[in-house]
């Protein structure tokens, strides 16, 4: 039996399960972080949210490019015209009043808001091999391990990532109007994730090695974020 005719053989419906599980543990891999359990639970201080604020920034400047490479890799024309969409509103050509600013400019004025320079702050290792993992991803034939981190390792972990920052603050009863950033993300990441699932689906369903190239990539993007995690607990100690 060829490879092709073992791939066709397998029971589709389990590739698809197999990405909904995964999905799962990877937010559950994310939220288990000392630094994240510490904003639920208030042990996080505001000095190590800055810190955040300032790493965070430098990672999330470079997310319509992660997006660009991703489409540059799209075999499908019509995958290429979904992930755009998600680029539109990104740079603040949304169809609603919450995604015609840039999100850029959205995150450099909370930046603003809380007066940190983010260009006076080098950039932490952790932070950078974040970035190149993502590019490196991004960059792969066909777009799977890209859907995979993005999907996977980034869009997807972003509502509940989000969230639990934003609990960060208010134990420190930070406004929340100050948090705009992080609740557009909270509520459009859903449909942005949800937009790049669909195309990994139809990927998997296709073929099971697009399933576990998409699993490796979510697996490399999150542990690459724990380690981004864990150099903001380190440097904070």
């Amino acid at each position: 039996m060829t490879m092709t005719q073992l791939e066709q053989s397998l029971p589709q419906p389990l590739a698809i399960a197999e990405l909904q599980t995964a999905g799962a543990q990877l937010i559950d891999r994310i939220l288990r972080h000392p630094f994240l359990t510490g904003c639920a639970n208030g042990t996080v201080t505001l000095d190590q949210l800055r810190r955040f604020l300032i790493q965070h920034g430098k990672y999330s400047g470079y997310f319509t490019r992660y997006l660009c490479a991703l489409i540059s890799q799209l075999d499908e024309g019509d995958d290429v015209l979904r992930i755009a969409e998600n680029l539109t509103e990104e740079l603040g050509y949304g169809p609603d009043a919450a995604t015609r600013t840039p999100h850029s400019r959205i995150y450099a004025n909370m930046l603003k808001d809380f007066d940190i320079d983010i260009a006076a702050h080098p950039i932490n290792p952790e932070t950078q091999n974040l970035i190149d993992s993502i590019f490196m991803l991004c960059r792969q034939p066909r777009g799977t391990a890209g859907l995979g981190a993005m999907c996977l390792g980034a869009e997807g972990l972003v509502p509940a990532m989000y969230a639990r920052i934003v609990e960060g603050f208010r134990h420190h009863d930070v406004d929340l109007r100050r948090l705009e950033f992080f609740s557009i993300h909270i509520e459009c990441d859903d449909d942005h994730a949800a937009t790049m699932y669909d195309i990994l689906l139809r990927q998997a369903e296709k073929s099971p090695s697009c399933k576990i190239t998409a699993l490796n990539a979510g697996d490399i993007a999150v542990r690459a974020r724990l380690r981004f995690f864990d150099a903001l607990m380190e440097r904070a100690s």
